[in-house]
């Protein structure tokens, strides 16, 4: 069985009009899981099953744990979820109420994955589930670019967000056998969760002492190995910009086409909104509206009045 479903492809008339540029939305947020992640983690997952795995294990309190969670379900395979204490009570609850264990252990999503894998390590019928480190991850991340080949135009550029790099990994593989690696990609992060940008600057993988962003979703300390060496041979150029344009952008989405989404999603819409220089002569654009649980109403209000949009 598949487990992710096919998104819509949207044109944008606000986001055009205020970037001069057609622009078109792969909205992943309207994946049951609500983000893309169900898409690589699904895959991944249902090989697993295939395989004879009886128990999925998954490091993350967000995203990735409920699309492990999801997939989960779906499969009929036991899933726990490791999370750092850190996690909200929000994120466990989502996370649970799809049946999955939550096991609250660690500071941090490092000390997560540690007890993850030493799981993982102690029965060979679970399967370990990365956040957005894995191959076969990267492969079911790219039918987002099967569909929208077949959905609309051919893009001057794409624009999607950098967290751990496993959006970024499968885009470009989705690209690729679609005969559109010559396409520009626009990598966006927000400061205080740039790894990415960090990593290209330096020439090589550099792990943040911390994340200080309010996009907690790209909080990954350092991107997969595999994110940079795409950036040495296709045209892949990292954007940054404070959490109060990610935020900004936000609200404007939700304004615009009343749609929710995280600020780990806002950053790409941002690039538009503000219509980055980054983008150059692209006429039309394609942009990754990755999504996210991690949000909500009162969420995004409590977020505009601390970063200072409101």
């Amino acid at each position: 069985m598949v487990i992710h479903r096919e998104t819509p492809l949207l044109e944008s008339v606000p986001l055009g009009a205020v970037s001069g540029r057609r622009v078109f939305l792969k909205m992943e947020n309207m994946q049951p899981a609500g983000s893309f992640k169900l898409r690589g983690i699904g895959r991944v997952c249902e090989e697993a099953a295939k395989a004879g795995a009886t128990r999925f294990i998954s490091p993350s309190g967000g995203n990735a744990g409920y699309a492990a969670a999801w997939s989960g379900r779906e499969l009929a395979v036991c899933t726990t979820v490791i999370v750092p204490v850190t996690t909200s009570e929000e994120a466990k609850n989502a996370i649970a109420s799809l049946g999955a264990e939550v096991i609250v252990s660690g500071e941090s999503w490092k000390e997560s994955n540690e007890l993850a894998l030493s799981m993982a390590a102690e029965d060979r019928s679970a399967k370990y589930i990365h956040a957005f480190d894995d191959p076969v991850m990267w492969d079911g991340h790219g039918t987002l670019i099967d569909e929208a080949a077949k959905q609309g135009p051919k893009p001057d550029a794409i624009v999607l967000s950098v967290g751990g790099g496993g959006l970024l990994c499968g885009t470009v593989a989705g690209m690729d056998r679609n005969g559109w690696g010559d396409v520009p990609v626009l990598a966006c992060e927000t400061e205080g969760a740039a790894s990415f940008a960090a990593a290209v600057a330096a020439g090589e993988i550099v792990e943040l002492k911390g994340i200080t962003s309010v996009a907690t979703s790209l909080g990954a300390r350092a991107v997969a190995p595999a994110a940079l060496e795409l950036a040495r041979n296709h045209r892949i150029t990292p954007y940054v910009v404070p959490d109060k344009s990610a935020v900004a952008a936000c609200s404007r989405f939700l304004d615009d086409h009343r749609v929710l989404v995280e600020p780990a999603c806002g950053v790409s819409l941002s690039a538009v909104y503000e219509n980055s220089p980054l983008l150059g002569d692209a006429s039309t654009v394609l942009v990754v509206v990755c999504g996210g649980i991690g949000i909500s109403a009162a969420k995004l209000r409590d977020m505009e009045q601390s970063v200072g949009t409101r």
